[in-house]
């Protein structure tokens, strides 16, 4: 089954009435995390996706200043499709979700995935220095291979300082080609955030060495390990990481980059090496292939039931949000919790989520960035797709109320607050 077609042109403001016209439903509940940062059993039932919700978030995207948007459900056989606006502003063709894009930091949870599963082939161990399998190359062998997954390395992020000023940084490195230690010469400069251990703090240097083990441990470049471990095993035909070429292979949708001065032309940020993200974000897939990923890492077929458990251990980040290894967990307000990440690469922000049984994934895409207000528009995905049109009610009514958690911070230079 195939729903959620090409829109039709459909106003806005009637399907936003025709949802907070909609009956209610009752809520569901689940369980927090542990007391120890381990997952707890999630009690909450999936009610069934909401389409007509979803397409008003993609057109609201829209109006918000992307070029296109959408989003696919794969829901234990059936399929959702839905899209807004264009791929390419020059030849206004329509957007597809059979289309490629740069996923982001997406590409951090397929890093995890290579490391953890040299952890159940001995090669790896979370808890011992970074410093043991790369001598030298922290100041401090505090440092653990987990402290780099869960974002408590206290290394700081270089790209806060690569991409202060929006488009003259990207075009600074659009065509760059960095070697992994530039990346990380870069970030010791400055003083690190925190102490190992002490605090959370997200930071792209951390899978910057996360891509340095992958390939001191294997041998091979990350592109090997991801092709050889995750994307011919699961099929994954459409996923490719070409670093250091600068195009998309096949048909893709085109990123548009929106400069910091108010009212300028967005940039077209398609074409770029990706080499100041590398392993921390220079995946290329389609949302099939992505939900196709997540569903199977939840289900537990790319890695042992512990290592599984490892990167289920939670840190809170914020009041619905929360990190493991390489991972989030996201909190939506019919109590279910959704497993994935999210991506942001100049010109394109995405969403890619399932479920705890891995039964029903969203993989979501506006291809935009540098724009807060699209950024919090397509985090809501998650509830039509997930929670279904209660859900969906509430998101809009806290929306508009001005009560719903806003985000501020980009997995590019998340130092800098974005209005």
């Amino acid at each position: 089954m195939v729903s959620g077609t090409v829109g039709t042109g459909t106003a806005l403001g009637a399907v936003v009435v025709s949802l907070l016209a909609a009956p209610a439903q009752a809520a569901t509940t689940s369980a927090g995390p542990g007391g120890d940062g381990t997952e707890q059993v999630a009690t909450a039932a999936a009610a069934a996706p909401d389409d007509a919700g979803l397409r008003a978030i993609l057109r609201t995207a829209r109006t918000q200043g992307a070029p296109g948007a959408m989003a696919r459900i794969d829901d234990n056989g059936t399929v959702h499709r839905l899209v807004e606006g264009v791929a390419d502003r020059a030849t206004g063709r329509t957007i597809s979700t059979n289309d490629r894009f740069r996923v982001g930091s997406i590409t951090k949870t397929f890093s995890a995935v290579v490391l953890l599963q040299l952890v159940d082939e001995g090669k790896l161990k979370l808890d011992k220095s970074v410093n043991s399998y790369l001598p030298g190359l922290l100041p401090d062998n505090g440092i653990t291979v987990r402290h780099v997954l869960n974002h408590k390395s206290g290394l700081y992020d270089y790209t806060n300082d690569l991409f202060a000023r929006t488009v003259p940084g990207f075009e600074a490195v659009r065509n760059k080609v960095f070697s992994y230690r530039d990346l990380v010469k870069l970030s010791l400069a400055k003083p690190r955030t925190n102490a190992p251990g002490a605090a959370y703090s997200y930071s792209n240097t951390n899978f910057v060495v996360a891509g340095m083990l992958i390939e001191k441990l294997t041998g091979h470049g990350v592109a090997t390990e991801y092709q050889k471990r995750v994307f011919t095993p699961l099929n994954l035909t459409e996923t490719f990481y070409v670093h250091p070429g600068t195009s998309i292979p096949g048909r893709h949708v085109n990123g548009y980059l929106r400069p910091d001065a108010a009212g300028a032309a967005l940039v077209n940020s398609t074409k770029q090496t990706a080499s100041w993200a590398q392993s921390a974000g220079a995946i290329i897939s389609t949302p099939h292939d992505l939900d196709t990923f997540l569903s199977a890492l939840l289900r537990g077929k790319l890695m042992s039931a512990a290592q599984l458990t490892q990167m289920k251990k939670w840190t809170q980040v914020n009041s619905t949000t929360s990190y493991g290894l390489g991972l989030r967990r996201r909190t939506l307000s019919c109590g279910i919790s959704v497993y994935g990440h999210t991506g942001t690469v100049q010109g394109y922000y995405s969403y890619a989520f399932t479920t705890k049984d891995g039964k029903r994934s969203l993989t979501a895409l506006a291809n935009t960035s540098n724009n807060t207000t699209v950024l919090n528009t397509m985090y809501r995905t998650l509830e039509p797709a997930f929670c279904g049109r209660p859900a969906t009610k509430a998101a809009i009514r806290a929306a508009t109320t001005g009560v719903a958690p806003v985000e501020r911070h980009e997995d590019i230079a998340p130092g800098l607050v974005r209005d």
